[in-house]
């Protein structure tokens, strides 16, 4: 949580400071460069391509100047003067202030959007005045459209053989009221086995529309060769998973289907649960692992019929992982990497508690996620590309049933 002393915004500016992310870099560049183009103007007596009399000067290009910053060194292309050169003071001049207000835009703009009268404040203190409603509104549309095209961008390093999807509930204002909304994301393994970002929206409901228009998008973006969803058990993003990905099977995250597990039983008796069930996802292959199912199922059936028959008829939805190679497993059984990335959503979005609309939560949300997919770029493989071959190459009779073990 922020710090009382400070200001909840500054408190926010602070901790994007600490990221050193490419895309704040790249948000910064954008508002730094508009505000050298209205300054270059100003000193043209006009604007660029504007017929004027008041004009003394007209712009000439521009030329390339690394900016070092506490973000990192950032290239910005300065304006180009045909008389005289022209050289920003008031931004480049070794710690001033400016860098400081910037960031500080860039994030109240990550949640608030772009205020007029804000930058027009900034601007006015580095002594560049008249910043139209418009130009700062065209200024607002390229700082969302770094955040839009990361969320549009094409779907091609795929097949995505494993998807994580969750949502993450958010509160925003509209219609004069505070409503709840849902922040749905995806993730996935893409052909380089490494984890990649895949989608963001923001729906009224969980329901099934709306999973359903979500990983409709995906699809449409690219998204296939999916193999298996990891999720938890809501009932609107089953069916919807079961309508989209046709022939995909459906893993039940084991985290969360341990807690309805153990709701079934006394408190006295949960820790000998939860250590039968974990038992069953120790074995070491496939066979093992329905043997150990029916065994543990056997045992409980006697003392906590409820719990054995909530383990016998999710049998298939939280064993689907046993058919995938070992070493996947972990990855695989629970949704818990999606579940570290909403930690990490929540840590950036409770300093905000409300936000002002839906797009702010896109804006803010959409920019941790495009935050860590940089970083998975350039991170270890999630997955061997020799495993993720054999997730491919798996033939149907391979896959050990329920049935066949019972047998």
């Amino acid at each position: 949580m922020a710090n009382d002393t400070i200001p909840t915004l500054q408190w926010l500016s602070n901790q994007i400071e600490k990221l050193d992310t490419d895309l704040l870099r790249q948000m910064l560049k954008v508002i730094a460069e508009f505000l050298m183009g209205l300054d270059a103007d100003g000193r043209c007596g006009a604007a660029f391509g504007q017929k004027s009399d008041q004009r003394v000067n007209h712009r000439n290009g521009y030329r390339q100047r690394r900016w070092d910053t506490r973000l990192g060194t950032i290239p910005l292309e300065l304006p180009r003067l045909r008389k005289g050169s022209y050289f920003p003071e008031w931004l480049l001049a070794p710690r001033r202030r400016a860098e400081k207000a910037l960031v500080q835009v860039v994030s109240e703009s990550y949640v608030n959007g772009v205020s007029t009268r804000r930058v027009d404040r900034l601007a006015a203190a580095m002594g560049i005045e008249g910043i139209s409603k418009s130009q700062v509104s065209e200024m607002a549309k390229s700082l969302d459209e770094i955040v839009d095209d990361f969320r549009q961008r094409p779907l091609d390093r795929g097949p995505y053989r494993y998807l994580w999807v969750d949502a993450i509930v958010q509160r925003c204002r509209e219609g004069g009221r505070v409503v709840n909304v849902s922040a749905v994301t995806a993730t996935g393994v893409n052909a380089d086995g490494r984890r990649e970002l895949l989608g963001l929206d923001v729906f009224t409901s969980e329901d099934e529309a709306a999973w359903e228009t979500f990983f409709n998008a995906l699809v449409a973006r690219g998204l296939d060769g999916v193999e298996l969803v990891v999720s938890d058990a809501h009932k609107g993003l089953k069916a919807a998973i079961a309508k989209t990905f046709i022939g995909t099977s459906w893993q039940r995250c084991r985290t969360h289907f341990a807690r309805n597990l153990l709701a079934k039983v006394p408190k006295a008796a949960q820790d000998f649960v939860a250590a039968h069930n974990r038992s069953i996802f120790a074995q070491p292959n496939q066979r093992e692992v329905w043997a150990q199912h029916r065994r543990v199922v056997d045992q409980l059936a006697e003392r906590f019929s409820d719990a054995a028959q909530l383990l016998e008829d999710a049998a298939e939805d939280t064993l689907a992982f046993a058919a995938f190679p070992k070493s996947h497993w972990r990855q695989i059984w629970s949704n818990n990497p999606q579940e570290r990335l909403n930690r990490e959503i929540r840590r950036r979005t409770d300093v905000v508690s409300i936000f002002p609309n839906r797009q702010a939560i896109v804006r803010l949300i959409g920019a941790v996620l495009a935050e860590q997919n940089d970083e998975w770029c350039c991170a270890r493989r999630y997955m061997s590309l020799d495993s993720l071959k054999i997730v491919h190459d798996k033939k149907p009779d391979e896959i050990v049933r329920h049935e066949k073990i019972a047998a």
